[in-house]
């Protein structure tokens, strides 16, 4: 089981984030404008560099952040700047007992988890390997204190592949509660398309306990995808059989018209250097064809085989357009007989060759099917 899980992990792919525009610089045709392009670059990096050590070394910090294991001393204003819920909160604050710094709280989540968030806060900059360990929590906070770069850069990394079967149910709820639809659909269709592996998990147990309505519509979900996906298995088997007769009835005009070295010519004596034929269709009809010409009770209607014949002619005369010319047997007969057929069997037979004309619409020309079997 545990293989099979580790199997399984192993291919699910999430859906990339789009990537982000790239901005190509103009070349420039004077060294001024270079020099110029580069100095930007410095500048934004050396910012960044600036409030990283403004938030690392808190100088002239005037307000302080306690978690669950400490206090993280910050700047009031750059934070009232990055988010308005804090500014909210910070406006709320009382100031601590010395008067001179205001305080919030920011508990339920890992200290260390906070530290990251503020220090985004500032510089927009974080180490990967933090946004790994804590990207449910930064998530999470992105989403209370409406952080809205944080919360797309979040998403994008549980997209990217931290989804598995064990965390995908926990994710699928936290995506639900954050109001990140991109990711609450991602983990849907991996719930759905992974069920059974998903349901043996500790998530979808808890979920199961804590929200039985979730659980009652990842099942329908579940047996929604199913049934499409058998509505689809049973289309292109239909649509099979109907390639199959088109292919009959392109080799039943090959074999009247020109002559087949399958079966044999019918009007005309084959060249020793002839093609061979490029109808494979042909190789399931001789049986028919040869069982047809030969049988004693095709009249009376009582040969299965021979009814599927008398079904493979007439259908040819209702897709040719040649009535006077065409040299299937029996296609003019067919024809005329249209005028007294009831108007049930008129519609039956109506509905097959559109299906037929459909999928021969539909196919590649290069498909070619090789047995003939359908019941009318």
């Amino acid at each position: 089981m545990e293989e099979r899980r580790r199997e399984l992990d192993s291919q699910w792919c999430s859906p990339a984030a789009p990537p982000f525009p790239v901005l190509t610089a103009r070349r420039c045709s004077t060294s001024i404008k270079q020099s110029a392009a580069c100095s930007c670059c410095m500048a934004a990096e050396s910012a960044r560099e600036m409030w990283d050590r403004l938030f690392f070394e808190a100088y002239g910090a005037d307000a302080f952040v306690c978690t669950n294991d400490g206090v993280i001393p910050v700047h009031a204003s750059i934070l009232g700047m990055a988010s308005p819920v804090i500014k909210s909160m910070l406006k709320q604050s009382k100031k601590s007992r010395e008067g001179r710094r205001k305080a919030i709280s920011i508990r339920g989540v890992p200290h260390d988890a906070v530290r990251v968030f503020l220090r985004f806060l500032y510089s927009s900059c974080y180490e990967q390997e933090e946004m790994n360990q804590f990207v449910l929590h930064l998530l999470v906070l992105s989403h209370v204190f409406a952080v809205t770069s944080l919360k797309k850069l979040c998403v994008g990394q549980l997209e990217k592949g931290v989804l598995s079967a064990e965390n995908v149910v926990d994710i699928f709820q936290l995506a639900r509660l954050c109001d990140a639809p991109r990711l609450s659909l991602i983990c849907h269709r991996a719930i759905v398309k992974n069920f059974k592996l998903v349901s043996l998990s500790e998530g979808w147990k808890v979920m199961r306990q804590s929200d039985p309505r979730l659980e009652k519509e990842l099942i329908e979900s579940v047996i929604d995808a199913d049934s499409r996906k058998n509505e689809k298995l049973k289309k292109l088997e239909e649509r099979k059989i109907y390639l199959q007769l088109n292919e009959a009835m392109e080799a039943l005009v090959h074999i009247c018209r020109d002559g087949c070295r399958t079966i044999g010519p019918h009007d005309k004596v084959l060249k020793r250097s002839a093609a061979p034929c490029n109808f494979p269709a042909c190789k399931g009809l001789e049986a028919l064809v040869r069982h047809f010409a030969g049988c004693k009770n095709r009249v009376l209607g009582g040969c299965t085989h021979c009814k599927r014949m008398w079904q493979l002619l007439e259908l040819h005369s209702r897709l040719c357009s040649q009535a006077h010319s065409c040299k299937v047997p029996l296609c003019r007969h067919f024809k005329d007989k249209l005028r007294h057929q009831n108007k049930k069997d008129e519609v039956k037979w109506k509905l097959l060759v559109s299906k037929v004309l459909e999928a021969k619409s539909l196919s590649a020309p290069s498909s070619l099917l090789t047995t003939v079997s359908v019941c009318v």
